[in-house]
C-alpha cells in the first residue's frame, strides 16, 4: 500500500479537530437527552453505553442544532503468523456526524458515518487468523476480516417523552444498526485501543451495517426495550454501493436493556435473519446473546473499560447451535498510556474456515488470547496521536493443526492511532 493510501484513513478525522473547524458556530458541551439521559450512553445503532464511557468527540453549537464529529483511525502493519496468515499493510477507520436539535417535545438527531476501508483495507480484508464471514470472490473469506462499507450508518432517530419518566423511540435508517446485539466493538470503550474485530463478530454483532432498518423502542431512565424490523442479508462484496437490488426488510429482533447504575449496561436480544449469506441464500439464522459492559474513572485522568459478551447462531433447519464468549478489557492508565487484552471462544463450521476434505456442518472449537499497549505520542489540534502493538496466541483443535502449522499459531500488529482527544 502507498503512503497516500494510508493518509486517506485521517483524512476524513480531520475534519473532526477543532482547529479544522472553521465554520460560523461556538463549542459547545456535551447534552442532556430526553428524560435526562447523558450523550455517552448512546452507542452505535440505538444501543447503551455505560454513563460512564469516555466521549471522544468535538462538539459544536449551530442555532439550534448541536453538531458532533467522533472518530477512529489506525494505520496498521499486520502480521499473521500461520501457513493460513500473510502479512500487509492496511488502515482501518471509521468518521461519524451527527446533528441533533429539539423538534416539538422530542428531539431528532441525523447521523452519518463514513469509512475509507474499501480502499485502504480492500474487498479482501486484513489478515486475521480464524475469523470469518461474508465473501470475496465468490468465496466465503476465511482467516481474514473483511472491510466496513464506505456507509456505516445513514439515520434519523426521533425520541419524546410520553410522561415524566419514560419515553418512545423511533430509528430509521438506510444504512443503520438494529436492535440485535452489543454495541458494536468500534464503538465499544473496552475495544477502543485493538484495531482488529473479534473472531465473534459474526455471531455477535456482524448486523451494525445492516441496509435497511425500522426500530422502535420504549424508555425509562435504567430500561428500554426495542424491537427491529430490518433487512437480513450481509452486505455484498461491493463496499461503495448501496446494497437494495433484489432484497427486503424481511428480518426482526428484539433487545432488553437495563443500566443499573453508571458504570454498568446490561443487554440480552434475539434476531431472526433470513437469508443472511449470500453464497447460501437458503439458510436462515436464530441469533441471540447477552452482554455486560462496565466502565469506571480511575485517578484524574485513567478510565478502565470491561465488556463480557455471549452469543450464538442457531442455523435452522441444521438442528446447530454455534456458540461464542468474549471478555476484553482496555485499561486506560493515565490519559497516555494503556494496556488492553481480549479472551475468547468461537465454535466454527467447516465451510466457516474453508476446511477442506469435511462435511461442511462439521464444527472447531477455537480461540485467541490478545494482549496490548498503546502510547499517546502527541496531541495535535484536539486529537490523539498513538503508537500501539497487538499480539495473538489462536488455539485450534489437533484436527486443524495441518492447515495452521501449529495448535498455537500466532500473530501481531503494530500501528499508529489517530482519535479525537477525551
Amino acid at each position: 500500500m502507498h503512503a497516500s493510501t494510508l493518509r486517506t484513513a485521517f483524512v476524513v478525522l480531520a475534519l473532526g479537530t477543532p482547529a479544522a473547524a472553521q465554520m460560523p458556530m461556538g463549542m459547545a458541551m456535551p447534552s442532556a437527552g430526553v428524560l435526562g439521559i447523558p450523550d455517552s450512553r448512546a452507542g452505535s445503532g440505538t444501543s447503551w453505553l455505560p454513563d460512564e464511557s469516555p466521549m471522544h468527540a468535538a462538539h459544536y453549537q449551530a442555532g439550534a442544532w448541536t453538531i458532533m464529529l467522533h472518530g477512529a483511525a489506525f494505520a496498521l502493519y499486520d502480521n499473521q503468523g500461520s501457513p493460513r496468515g500473510a502479512d500487509r499493510l492496511a488502515a482501518t477507520d471509521w468518521a461519524m456526524l451527527a446533528a441533533s436539535r429539539t423538534l416539538g417535545a422530542g428531539r431528532v438527531s441525523l447521523r452519518a458515518m463514513l469509512s475509507t476501508e474499501p480502499w485502504t483495507v480492500g474487498s479482501r480484508g486484513y489478515p486475521l487468523l480464524l475469523q470469518s464471514g461474508e465473501s470475496y470472490g465468490g468465496a466465503p473469506l476465511h482467516d481474514r476480516q473483511h472491510p466496513h462499507d464506505l456507509f456505516v450508518e445513514l439515520a434519523a432517530l426521533y425520541e419524546r417523552p410520553l410522561s415524566n419518566d419514560a419515553a418512545f423511540s423511533l430509528y430509521l435508517a438506510p444504512v443503520g444498526e438494529p436492535a440485535l446485539g452489543p454495541v458494536a466493538f468500534p464503538h465499544r470503550p473496552s475495544a477502543a485501543a485493538d484495531p482488529f474485530a473479534p473472531l465473534g463478530h459474526h455471531w455477535q454483532d456482524a448486523t451494525h451495517i445492516t441496509y435497511g432498518v425500522i426500530t422502535a423502542g420504549l424508555f425509562t431512565r435504567t430500561m428500554k426495550l426495542e424491537g427491529s424490523w430490518f433487512n437480513g442479508r450481509e452486505p455484498d462484496e461491493d463496499r461503495t454501493n448501496f446494497d437494495y437490488a433484489g432484497r427486503r426488510l424481511d428480518s426482526y429482533s428484539t433487545r432488553v436493556t437495563v443500566n443499573p447504575s453508571s458504570h454498568w449496561s446490561l443487554a440480552v436480544w434475539y434476531g431472526y435473519l433470513a437469508s443472511p449469506e449470500a453464497l447460501d441464500p437458503a439458510e436462515a439464522v436464530h441469533r441471540f446473546g447477552a452482554s455486560a459492559l462496565f466502565t469506571e474513572p480511575r485517578g484524574a485522568h485513567g478510565q478502565w473499560s470491561t465488556a463480557v459478551i455471549l452469543g450464538a447462531n442457531g442455523i435452522i433447519g441444521a438442528d446447530q447451535t454455534l456458540p461464542s464468549a468474549l471478555v476484553e478489557t482496555t485499561l486506560d492508565l493515565d490519559g497516555t498510556n494503556t494496556v488492553f487484552g481480549r479472551v475468547e471462544w468461537v465454535r466454527k463450521r467447516a465451510e466457516d474456515l474453508a476446511v477442506p476434505g469435511v462435511p461442511a456442518t462439521g464444527t472447531y472449537d477455537v480461540g485467541a488470547v490478545v494482549g496490548g499497549y498503546a502510547r499517546v505520542l502527541a496531541r495535535p489540534g484536539g486529537m490523539d496521536l498513538g503508537l500501539g502493538g497487538r499480539g495473538a496466541v489462536s488455539f485450534v483443535p489437533s484436527s486443524l493443526e495441518g492447515l495452521y502449522g501449529s495448535r498455537t499459531p500466532v500473530g501481531g500488529a503494530v500501528y499508529l492511532r489517530l482519535g479525537l482527544s477525551r
